[in-house]
């Protein structure tokens, strides 16, 4: 499973860290999604950063379930 990616756009960079906060904790993306209620491919979206727009309610659940901050799933930084 990949750590972080990174994601380049014009201004900036977005780095998208599930995948590392789910090996640090020791959890599958099966049992994610299954006691958060949220579809894989959303799932693996967030992990490999190929999203468009980012359902703020998805990212409550995460959160809620990992016991972390947005910040911990996802982080934007200008170049």
């Amino acid at each position: 499973m990949e750590k972080i990616k990174k994601i380049e756009i014009e201004k900036g960079q977005y780095f998208f860290k599930l995948g590392k906060l789910l090996q640090e904790k020791n959890i599958s993306i099966n049992r994610l999604m299954r006691e958060t209620e949220t579809d894989f491919k959303v799932i693996k979206r967030i992990i490999t950063g190929d999203i468009i727009r980012i359902d703020i309610y998805v990212l409550a659940r995460l959160c809620n379930y990992l016991n972390c901050k947005i910040e911990d799933i996802i982080t934007y930084e200008n170049k």
